[in-house]
Formats: structure tokens, sequence, C-alpha cells
């Protein structure tokens, strides 16, 4: 038997709300399976069970709250043997707000899909936690359609509806996201010694290549430039461990495996930024599938606990808003920060002639207690270099 605990959504996460139990005492569950949702103050998370096994029982009713840590249910070994180590297998846990803003890639998300009323003496098929919401927020259930089996609407559906409306705030004129990126950020000033280099790049060559690539393609599979920032920015990473992990109890712990958590704006407002698990060892048309797919997810309140548990480094951008140059907190307990400017046309010299190039800013925000300037410098180069070959990514 193993103990399924409240999970650990972000460093300054005391505890969480279970709102809705999407398996019952019996249930056969597999590794990766969502079995919960858990309420945070950035909004309803769809929690992960990391074992395969037998539900055995639920411990914690619907409407909980509980401390992090807390065994919320029991779950039988599928093989029968002894009890698999830990319940959970994130790599590293940083909270899950993100200090800066949204990425390079905003792909339109549709509104939550509003159904026709059911007929004349139908019941709608909604969960209890669903239930209880809807008529707490006021939000109608009949207008929605569920995303749960056969239709079912969930928590999660009627809580992407309510973030529609007016942001909830604290007793103190903050939305709750707003306090948690509050804490967080105060928390990383107070804490983690930063230094911030910044590093030029002309990026015409990836700009060329961009366009050769998508000329063929449809626009739903085109490459945007935000994907291949991020994969040269993971792959730049493998030959500096100390800008890739995280710092708790007084020590580093680096990480083998780099999931770079892309900062995105949620709908209704705060951020989040959750992983790109692996980001190194993915092709540029994947890394392009994933980041669309989180984006689209997280404007519609949708995402999961692995997702804002794992990444490893964070990468922000403000091009989009036509911002040049940014300067990232560190999102504690990682210990580094690359921010993207937009790109621009500027004069620069190639081969002893001034010409007009496009060129982007890459800065980072690094932890003096891991890394120094020296260090940082040379990552910032790695990542120039790589840009100058996507060919190669």
């Amino acid at each position: 038997m193993t103990e399924f605990l409240m999970p650990s959504l972000g460093a300054d996460m005391e505890a969480g709300t279970l709102v809705e139990w999407l398996v019952q005492p019996g249930s056969t569950v597999n590794r990766g399976d969502i079995i919960a949702v858990v309420e945070t103050q950035k909004g309803a998370i769809e929690i992960e069970v990391f074992q395969n096994g037998t539900v055995d029982s639920l411990l914690v009713d619907p409407g909980s709250t509980v401390p992090v840590g807390t065994p919320l249910a029991v779950i039988a070994d599928g093989a029968g043997g002894a009890p698999e180590p830990s319940t959970v297998e994130p790599t590293v846990a940083p909270p899950p707000i993100a200090p800066v803003v949204s990425p390079p890639i905003a792909p339109a998300v549709s509104p939550v899909t509003v159904a026709a009323p059911p007929a004349r003496g139908d019941r709608v098929r909604a969960s209890p936690a669903a239930r209880k919401l809807a008529a707490a927020t006021q939000v109608d259930l009949a207008a929605l359609s569920g995303s749960g089996a056969g239709g079912a609407i969930l928590y999660t559906d009627v809580e992407r509806a309510r973030q529609r409306g007016p942001d909830q705030t604290d007793g103190g004129g903050m939305t709750a996201m707003r306090s948690a990126i509050a804490a967080a950020m105060a928390r990383s000033k107070r804490e983690i010694p930063h230094y911030y280099l910044e590093h030029q790049i002309d990026v015409t060559g990836v700009q060329d290549w961009l366009t050769a690539m998508n000329a063929e393609r449809p626009p739903a599979d085109r490459l945007l430039g935000g994907a291949l920032h991020l994969k040269a920015i993971a792959v730049a990473l493998r030959k500096f461990p100390e800008l890739n992990g995280v710092f708790e109890d007084r020590r580093f712990r680096p990480s083998v495996a780099i999931h770079v958590g892309a900062a995105i704006s949620i709908r209704g407002g705060g951020l989040v930024a959750p992983a790109i698990h692996d980001t190194d060892q993915l092709s540029l048309d994947q890394v392009m599938a994933r980041l669309r797919d989180l984006t689209k997810r997280v404007r519609a309140g949708r995402f999961r606990s692995s997702e804002l548990t794992d990444p490893t480094v964070t990468v922000s951008s403000l091009g989009e808003r036509g911002v040049g140059l940014l300067f990232g907190v560190i999102y504690p307990p990682q210990v580094a920060l690359i921010g993207l400017g937009r790109v621009e046309e500027r004069p620069w010299v190639v081969d002893g002639a001034v010409r007009p190039r496009a060129v982007i800013t890459a800065t980072l925000a690094a932890d003096h207690r891991v890394s120094d300037g020296h260090r940082g410098a040379l990552f910032l180069r790695k990542l120039d270099e790589h840009l100058q070959h996507p060919e190669a990514l």
C-alpha cells in the first residue's frame, strides 16, 4: 500500500482544497492518470498519480482543506508487491506562479464551449463538486459542455467558466493570484542574491531559416521563433548544470533533466510557468506542439500538477508586447531565469561593413550562491552559438 499525498504545487503552498475525486475505491490507476482536482491560489489543478495500482480507500472528503503532505488516499501496488518508495516524482518543486510574462507563442484560445440547453425534464450531468461550485458562483450548468465521461460537467469546467468573470480578491484588494506572485517574488528577492547579464544576438539567420522552413507548411504546422529559442536555451544548458536545478535546504541540487518552464499568462489575470518536459531532447516540431498545447490549456484554466512542479529553469519573453529588454526575478527554488526581448532591426557590423540585422537581447538572472558572472556569460555565448545554427537544433 502507498499513501497518495496532498502535493506541493509551489514553495509558498502550505495547504490545498480537495474539490473533486475522479476515481473511487476499486478504480484501477496508471502512472500519469488524473485522479483528483485540488484548488490553489491560481485555480483548479488536475492532480496526477505516479504509480500503477488500485485505489484502496479515499481518506479526505471533497471540500476539505488540508496541509501539503496530508494522505489523501491509499493505493494498492499494481503488482501486489512492496509499496513504491514515493507517491510523487517531481524533479524539482518551484512555486506555481511566474514572475514575468507571457511566452512568445500565443495561439488563439476558444472560450469554454457552450452547449445547447438540455431537453425539458433532462437533468444536467455534473459531479457534486461541479454543482456546488456552480451554485456558489452562479454559473449556469446548462450553458456548459462537460469534459468528463459521457459529457459530464466537472469542477474544472465550472472553474474555467467562472474565471471569465471578475477576479476574486483576498479581501485586501489583491487577487489571490497576485497575492501569490507577490509572496514568491518577495521571497526571491529576500533570499536569492541575484546577478544579471545581457547579451545581444544576431538572429538574422534564424529568421531566414524559419521563413524557408515554413514556406511549404500549412499555418497549423509552422514553427515560431519562440519554440526555437526554447530549444536553443535547453541545449545550451547541457553544458551549464549550475543554471538548471533548485536550491533547497541550503544546498543546490542540479537536475539531469532539463524541463523548461515557459511563462504563460492566465486568462483573467495571473501567470504560471508550466514545464515542457525534457525540452532539450525534443525536436523543434515537438517543442512547438507542446508549447501550443500548454498555452491553450493554461489559458483555458487546465493544467496538471507535474507541469507546475517540474520546471528546472524559467524562460520568459515580453517580445510580443514590444519590450526589447527584461530582467526577471528568479522563480524560487530555481536558480536562473532567461529573458528574451523583441526581435529588432539594428545596424550591425558584418565583415567590416554596417548592415541592417535582426537582433534579440537575451538576459540572464542567476543565483550567485550557485554560479557567477563568468559562467553566466559563457552560457549566453553558447546560446548565441546555437542560434547561429538553427538547422542543428
